[in-house]
């Protein structure tokens, strides 16, 4: 019998950054170690990451990293984790870890440690073992996972629909599933994004229709803009292209890759020879392909939109095929970057993710897989709270009981001791890595919040240059400013400002020593007041001394 430990680092009352960890005794498996795309709050932050400290102090009893399929939100971590602990093995499907495989190589970092699985093929970890299902998603190859223990299965999902229309490696093998289930299973971790929504979301996860409608109706030129693992779209997409005599032209390295990959590799089914190269990207009636890479959505179309894209500029003639869903917390962006197109007077065309869903679980989904599993207890992950209560709903209507339907936020432990739940009211700790540019941990929340002080306020720097020896002011201080006021037409104000300031420095002046702290600190205490009293703003404000 066993000590089984289920918590999250990341996942629970969020989009993205899943990261879930089982302990079993001594034994740690994580399933997924995601990226969370920022908010527009979090300025010049290009993803966040899950604490880990939690790995680091604990990698020598950590069996593997199992990722669910090949999204960012379910793997985005793995090259900033693989940095900090190169030893770690990651466990993956073929395809999944195509795409890993390229990022880490990107990054010049160890791949030895990435392992190949088979669905369906079990790996055995002493007195545990691993068991990955095929389920459908919107990329190849994804599965869940059956860790199984002394005391039953555990069993997590990842993302999955159930869609009787998916073949060969996009295939649900439902059998499996309802094997594992008969086996008795202790307890189920199941996704919660589309749980508030009903019925199946087959078929409304298709999108060929609107596809061919919009090939059909715009001759001109496309600009289609999709999650880059999202192949089963791109599959639609390059359907529909078949059966017109359009080429296509893919904007960016990475995802080329990993198109005439998937193609070698007949995950997707497409005559390369009608892939065409950066100098077809302005010809009549092309289909661009966009995605962005490890990034805030929209940043490489926004940059276009810009026109700073050395390729490709956006023209009236064009059509802007929006295909991936907007998820929350992005709306804003979204909304920005539609209007833009807008503006430039080009052809907008938006796949809107309440009429065409995402790959997602809704609710008879979910009870489905409630069903075939039969667990004795349900944890809902993957979603914001609200949806994780929803998911708990749809598992009341099955007649689970609360007490056996754990509703937790990360860090929380559930606890079960020879398969019975205890309630230890155990925490991990739990916090998030702001990613700005390559390097994690060179972001904190001081940053941010200076960063929205100069948004909002601007900034005021007070330069002034000193006498080494005799400690006199030889020039200054002159108050620069930035965002903050239009300096002609507040002469007094500033005039007022380099005469405070100049009061604070002689206030602590001896003769041959000046308190450098005191007079920076003094000046920034005063001029932030008067500024306040003058303008209601609080601008950042920076003393720069200099002794010559």
């Amino acid at each position: 019998m066993s000590k089984i430990k289920i918590f999250s680092l990341g996942g629970l009352n969020e989009i993205g950054k899943n990261m879930y960890v089982v302990e079993v005794d001594k034994d740690i498996f994580i399933f997924d170690a995601g990226l969370k795309y920022p908010d527009d709050k979090l300025l010049g932050v290009d993803y966040i990451l899950p604490n880990y400290d939690y790995i680091k102090e604990n990698k020598k009893r950590v069996q593997g990293i199992f990722i669910s399929h090949g999204h960012d939100q379910q793997m985005g971590a793995i090259p900033d984790i693989l940095r900090d602990i190169p030893e770690l093995k990651v466990f993956g499907t073929s395809f999944t870890l195509e795409i890993l495989k390229e990022q880490l190589k990107e990054e010049k970092l160890n791949i030895s440690n990435l392992i190949t699985i088979k669905p369906h093929h079990k790996i055995l970890f002493g007195r545990n073992s691993i068991f990955p299902i095929s389920l459908t998603h919107s990329v190849p190859d994804a599965v869940g996972y059956v860790l199984y223990t002394e005391d039953g299965a555990i069993f997590y999902t990842g993302n999955f629909v159930f869609d009787p229309t998916m073949i060969g490696n996009y295939k649900t093998d439902i059998g499996k599933l309802a094997y594992v289930g008969k086996q008795g299973v202790l307890c189920l971790l199941s996704e919660s994004l589309y749980a508030d929504k009903k019925g199946f979301t087959s078929p409304n996860h298709r999108t060929s229709s609107i596809v061919r409608e919009t090939l059909i109706r715009n001759e001109g030129r496309i600009l289609y803009n999709v999650s880059q693992a999202q192949l089963y779209r791109i599959q639609e997409l390059f359907d529909e292209i078949s059966l017109t005599d359009r080429k296509v032209v893919v904007l960016g390295k990475r995802l080329e890759n990993i198109i005439l990959k998937s193609i070698d590799l007949k995950y997707i089914k497409f005559d390369k020879s009608r892939i065409g190269t950066l100098r077809e990207i302005n010809n009549p009636g092309v289909i661009v392909i966009i995605s962005d890479e490890r990034e805030k959505p929209f940043s490489n179309i926004n940059r276009i939109i810009k026109g700073f894209d050395k390729f490709i500029r956006i023209n009236e003639s064009d059509t802007v095929v929006f295909a991936s869903p907007v998820y929350d917390g992005m709306e804003l962006s979204a909304t920005k970057v539609y209007d833009q197109i807008a503006q430039i007077g080009a052809n907008l065309v938006i796949i809107a993710s309440k009429k065409y869903l995402g790959y997602h679980a809704s609710s008879e989904d979910l009870m489905l897989m409630l069903n075939l599993m039969n667990p004795k207890y349900y944890f809902p992950v993957i979603g914001e709270y609200r949806h994780q209560v929803a998911n708990a709903k749809a598992a009341k209507t099955l007649g689970i009981d609360d007490d056996h339907i754990l509703l937790k936020l990360n860090g929380d432990v559930v606890t079960f001791v020879n398969g019975n739940l205890i309630d230890t009211g155990e925490k991990i700790k739990t916090d998030e890595i702001l990613i700005d540019g390559k390097q994690a941990g060179d972001v904190g929340e001081l940053v941010i919040k200076d960063r929205e002080l100069l948004c909002d306020n601007g900034i005021v720097i007070v330069s002034v240059s000193i006498d080494k020896q005799t400690k006199q002011i030889l020039s200054g201080p002159e108050i620069l400013t930035r965002g903050f006021i239009y300096v002609k037409d507040n002469v007094d104000v500033i005039k007022e400002a380099e005469k405070l300031s100049l009061e604070v420095i002689h206030e602590n002046t001896k003769v041959n020593y000046i308190d450098f702290n005191k007079v920076k600190t003094g000046i920034r205490d005063k001029l932030g007041k008067y500024f306040y009293e003058q303008t209601e703003c609080n601008p950042m404000i920076l003393v720069v001394m200099q002794e010559i």
